[in-house]
């Protein structure tokens, strides 16, 4: 009986969550990981992950541009079936400036999005995934989650959980006038010069990326001139080639986060 009741004991533990979430896997002292489901797969074939992570309010991990101390966050999807593309919805991060170096962080409970495309209804992800988490010492935290993503009822609690999650990330701008206007680089100051065109938009909130986050860009500076902001960029004494380059630009408003694309002219000049 014993044995038994062991085997079966080992076999829930091996085996899949069928319902719309793992359980918790602890990774750091009072840090959980586990991933969450909204159960259901649409018949475009999308459906919505969330990586939750629990963690104290001391406690940080890292955006999609981690900054100069910070690391990524990687999802693995390979070992997976059925699904066919897949990418983190990030929330709007805090700009975290701790003795001279600039992170782009969350603090505490999250939950990160992830749209997820797949091919048939049997559709499962089987995940590896690593990210940096910071108390007083940073590690990379890693963990590995198995989840069937098409339950017979949608998860109503967790698919409401990760909408939540998908409104704090920053949305195409619809306003009439142009947020951003040009987007100037000049080498000489090694600063991006960037026109404001809505006054909704906080200059203070502004963070500044490339798709692959190099190089890095810092927090926003004020200029004499009227509606412009200044970013330097930083961590490197070459001369770089922006020209052209098509930057994001993130930024709050009253509304909630907003992103643009804007190409930056003026390089070398």
């Amino acid at each position: 009986m014993q044995l038994l009741s062991a085997l079966a004991l080992l076999a829930a533990t091996l085996t899949p969550a069928l319902a719309g979430e793992t359980p918790w896997q602890e990774v750091a002292p009072g840090v959980k990981l586990r991933l969450i489901s909204s159960g259901q797969v649409k018949p475009d074939g999308k459906t919505l992950l969330g990586l939750e992570i629990s963690m104290p309010e001391n406690t940080k991990t890292y955006w999609r541009v981690p900054g100069e101390t910070g690391l990524p966050t990687v999802l693995d999807f390979t070992g997976s079936s059925g699904v066919t593309d897949h990418h983190i919805v990030w929330p709007y991060p805090k700009r975290d400036e701790t003795d001279g170096y600039l992170d782009y962080v969350y603090y505490g409970p999250l939950v990160l999005p992830i749209a997820v495309t797949v091919s048939d209804e049997a559709a499962a992800a089987e995940i590896f995934t690593t990210l940096g988490v910071c108390s007083e010492i940073c590690v990379p935290a890693q963990a590995h989650f198995s989840l069937k993503l098409d339950d017979a009822e949608p998860d109503r609690p967790n698919g409401l959980r990760i909408r939540q999650a998908l409104a704090l990330a920053p949305m195409p701008w619809d306003g009439k006038a142009a947020p951003i206007g040009a987007v100037r680089y000049d080498n000489a100051d090694r600063m991006l010069a960037i026109e404001l065109g809505d006054a909704a938009v906080d200059p203070a909130s502004l963070i500044v990326a490339t798709a692959s986050g190099e190089p890095l860009f810092g927090a926003p500076q004020k200029s004499p001139e009227p509606n412009l902001v200044l970013i330097p960029i930083l961590g490197k004494s070459e001369p770089i080639d922006l020209e052209n380059q098509d930057i994001q630009l993130t930024f709050m408003t009253d509304m909630g986060a907003f992103e643009v694309t804007r190409a930056i002219s003026g390089a070398g000049d």
